[in-house]
């Protein structure tokens, strides 16, 4: 029983080290902060219900975990093909899209539901 307490709370510091590198090291994840910033400013400013609440929530663990999984697909491409290859580009744009797709989902989500708040 130690023994899986002890692998649970190094599994969870690895991943509070990851963390603090997308938070420290990664500057795209300044503007997604920024959004964040803005989008939970907006929904205190328009008193959204619960449910627009969790919306909210969702779409920026969900923006987050794509910029996650993109820096970390940049860092194994980066070790192994340190010169370039087109796959590792592609590789690379292919993770960077999945990032620009979520965040344009979150943004429109986040708009249909200011839209409904102000209709």
């Amino acid at each position: 029983m130690i023994n899986f307490i002890v692998s649970r709370l190094k599994a969870f510091k690895y991943a509070w080290d990851g963390l603090v590198d997308l938070l420290l090291y990664q500057e795209p994840v300044l503007v997604h902060l920024a959004a964040i910033v803005v989008a939970l400013g907006t929904a205190w400013f328009l008193d959204f219900p619960t449910w627009k609440w969790v919306a909210i929530v969702f779409c920026i663990g969900f923006t987050l975990t794509t910029e996650a999984l993109n820096t970390a697909v940049e860092y194994v491409v980066d070790l192994v093909s340190p010169e370039y290859h087109v796959l590792a580009g592609k590789a690379k744009d292919i993770a960077a899209a999945g990032v620009m797709l979520s965040a344009m989902t979150s943004a429109i989500i986040f708009g249909i539901l200011i839209y409904d708040s102000l209709a």
